[in-house]
């Protein structure tokens, strides 16, 4: 890679993407860039030298498809090293990457596709192609397809039809080529169509420019501050604009090494084997370990009280440190004496499931729960919450570790100007705030009105600092016209370990209600409490079972208003996937299709 006078360049001098990679490179060749499972070797790693080499090669066969400046170069791969390389690739022809989600459902894909008029698509297998393709809508711009894992005795493709490769044939083809330079890339040019996860329809291409990018790396650099010594696992896909600022694109600026990591459910293995110090993660990750902490708990009340006992400890020494107000009247000089036991014998074992030497966990995409935030920050978990949306590339304001209310998203990065609007609006304006919706101008016009970006996220602002109240469009307003936050329920429902997730409704209608998904485990102990068949698809219909589970609902929303507490509810062991359509790869509700899917039970609740 070619990497001349970069070394002399400093970052503020630095304005594109292609740029902060030769810059990275040139400035710590030898450094470990990032770290890769593989099947025979186990753990592997590349310096940055290498995979700068690694990007030209991707970048030579791409060249031999001649794409014009701004063709969509679709990548439907997991996280790892081919993801990147070929990002990279893309970026440094000028092109635009179209990230889409490893797991997403064909039929989406396949609109993501003609949508963007895409030109190459990378994918996994050649199942997940034939899947797409049968979907019967492809885009005539279409005429390459490269297949991560693909049988070199496979049949060509359609006659007709793009180009099928593998991807070692890909590369092959521009092995021998000379790496092609780089070409002229501008701050106003596309860095990223990003097509948004489409929680309430279809989704939207969200167009982010190279100057989007570049001013949130760089304002997020200073607020959190990673170092080159630092080690950051993967797991979030990089079809999210989340991931790819905070956990690709920041890294790389800083100088840090990312591992990626094998699955979701390889997950707590691989924190243990990585033991990062930077985890970049949803909210729904840090619920579930609080859940399997609170299934361990059961059946013992000596640890039960003991874990208590260190979280309240610990959350009061938290909020002296922050100068936020203390609950109760424990002399602080009581918890400084206490707390290293309860350290060694609760949190130390806790931290020892991320790996034992995290320095910073940042939790965004959703609001993160008050009883798990204050669970994980008093047991000594360095949680700080992140705001933002993929139209603000995507981050608006985080918490740090040294300035940190979790009851709220932090303040506004450097750069962003925030203020409350109609409704109470949050409204967003920077650097950072996207070009505008892919051949979209009346969408577009819609959430720039006025020169400021309409989140849909209502908001207050307490001492600088940005407080999430609800949404616009998902409050729900009952036929007694109390106004209620779904989200802020099924948190608190989903912090029960019976049930894996929940969706709360009761728009226009006389009472909260909600549909639940029970785990597995927790469920069979409560049927066989109840002397039912926890296999027998009619007990999810019991009244025992409806009421045994109505009673834990109310149980874990105590604190909201009586109005908001759900009074019916449908039960289920079919779990929601980014592959039914029942959520959002960022696993966010996808509220329309719940309703398509459960439109009968909501009905039959409402009518008993």
């Amino acid at each position: 890679m070619s990497t001349q006078a970069t070394t002399s360049l400093d970052l503020s001098s630095v304005h594109t993407l292609p740029e902060l990679l030769r810059w990275r490179v040139a400035l710590s060749p030898d450094a470990e860039a990032y770290r890769e499972h593989e099947a025979e070797r186990g753990w592997v790693s590349w310096t940055w030298r290498d995979f700068g080499e690694r990007v030209e090669r991707c970048a030579a066969a791409l060249d031999l498809l001649a794409p014009a400046p701004g063709a969509r170069i679709a990548i439907l791969l997991p996280n790892g090293l081919d993801a990147v390389a070929l990002d990279q690739a893309a970026l440094s022809r000028g092109c635009v990457p179209l990230p889409m989600h490893a797991l997403d459902n064909p039929l989406s894909i396949a609109y993501i596709l003609v949508d963007s008029g895409a030109e190459l698509l990378v994918a996994q297998t050649e199942a997940q192609w034939q899947a797409i393709a049968g979907c019967g809508a492809l885009p005539a711009t279409l005429r390459q397809v490269v297949i991560r894992e693909r049988d070199e005795a496979a049949a060509p493709g359609a006659a007709g039809g793009p180009e099928l490769l593998s991807l070692a044939e890909w590369l092959a083809r521009g092995q021998d080529r000379p790496a092609p330079p780089p070409l002229p890339v501008g701050e106003e040019d596309l860095a990223a169509l990003v097509y948004t996860s489409g929680t309430t329809g279809k989704p939207k291409g969200v167009m982010l420019t190279h100057r989007n990018v570049m001013a949130n790396v760089k304002a997020v650099l200073a607020r959190i501050a990673p170092r080159p010594d630092d080690v950051f696992l993967s797991f979030l896909p990089l079809s999210h604009t989340f991931e790819r600022t905070a956990g690709y694109y920041l890294p790389i600026a800083a100088g840090s090494t990312v591992a990626f990591a094998r699955s979701t459910q390889h997950l707590p293995e691989d924190m243990k084997t990585v033991r990062p110090t930077v985890l970049i993660s949803v909210p729904r990750i840090y619920e579930r370990v609080f859940v399997k902490l609170q299934t361990m708990l059961e059946g013992s009340a000596l640890k039960k009280r003991l874990f208590d006992m260190a979280q309240a400890v610990g959350w009061r020494r938290f909020c002296r440190e922050q100068k936020l107000p203390v609950p109760g009247s424990v002399p602080a000089a009581w918890d400084a004496l206490v707390w290293p036991l309860l350290a060694s014998r609760v949190s130390a074992p806790l931290q020892a499931q991320f790996g034992g030497r995290l320095r910073l966990a940042v939790s965004g995409g959703a609001a993160l729960s008050a009883p798990i935030a204050r669970c994980f920050l008093g047991l000594g978990l360095p949680i700080v919450q992140g705001y933002g949306m993929t139209e603000s590339t995507p981050v608006i304001s985080c918490n740090t570790p040294e300035d940190n209310d979790p009851a709220t998203v932090g303040r506004p990065l450097d750069g962003v100007e925030v203020r409350i609007g109609d409704n109470r609006e949050l409204l967003v304006r920077g650097a950072n705030v996207m070009r505008g919706y892919w051949n979209r101008p009346e969408d577009t016009a819609r959430a720039l009105e006025g020169g400021w970006l309409h989140t849909g996220d209502q908001a207050s602002l307490d001492g600088g600092r940005i407080r999430i109240v609800g949404r616009v469009k998902e409050i729900i307003v009952t036929a007694t016209g109390e106004k209620i936050a779904p989200t802020d329920l099924e948190m608190a429902i989903v912090a029960d370990p019976l049930f894996e997730s929940a969706w709360a409704f009761g728009d226009n209608r006389p009472f909260i209600a909600c549909v639940v998904v029970l785990a597995a485990g927790p469920w069979e102990r409560l049927a066989r409490s109840l002397g039912l068949d926890p296999a027998d698809p009619a007990s999810l219909q019991a009244p025992a079972a409806r009421e045994a589970a109505l009673a834990r609902i109310r149980a874990a929303t105590a604190a909201f208003p009586h109005y908001a507490q759900p009074r019916a509810v449908c039960l289920t062991t079919e779990p929601w996937t980014i592959e039914s359509t029942m959520i959002t790869p960022t696993l966010k509700l996808k509220r329309n299709n719940l309703q398509s899917r459960y439109g009968e039970q909501v009905e039959a609740l409402y009518r008993r």
